[in-house]
């Protein structure tokens, strides 16, 4: 069986986003009220985004020989059935009109795909998990033991 480890962390252009916004929050505070001002909404804002962007995108994805883990849940591989790369319009519809609201899904907006893997266990209520990866046919080949050149 095959082993993978992903981090869903915050792409930079998020960082980059909210450093202008930051800025943007010190300056429009600073004009009318001062220095401490403008200091304390922009620190505060930069604050909260940091934790924000760190907890959001904290979220990992591994394989292991006995485990699923996706987020904060966890499966044993026993119960995995199926498996199923998904990119472009094919992972967008699996978060979308096509989900099953029992699913479980671990979506992060940056990132463009997925693997949907069925759920086997009986006393599980939901009948898939779709995770979002950036790299879905090395996730799929640890999930189904086969190897796929990275790319």
């Amino acid at each position: 069986m095959g082993s993978y480890r992903e981090r869903l962390s915050v792409p930079v252009s998020w960082w980059i986003i909210a450093t202008a916004l930051v800025v943007t929050l010190f300056v429009i505070t600073y004009v009318p009220v001062g220095r401490f001002g403008g200091a304390f909404v922009g620190g505060l804002s930069a604050l909260l985004l940091v934790l924000f962007f760190l907890q959001y995108g904290a979220a990992v994805v591994e394989v292991d020989d006995e485990r699923l883990r996706a987020g904060r849940a966890v499966i044993d591989r026993v119960h995995l059935g199926k498996v199923e790369a998904l990119t472009g319009e094919d992972a967008r519809n699996a978060f979308g009109r096509d989900c099953d609201p029992k699913a479980y899904l671990l979506l992060r907006s940056y990132v463009r795909g997925a693997v949907r893997v069925e759920i086997t266990d009986p006393r599980d209520p939901a009948p898939y998990w779709v995770i979002a990866t950036r790299h879905p046919d090395r996730l799929a080949a640890a999930l189904t033991g086969n190897s796929v050149a990275r790319s």
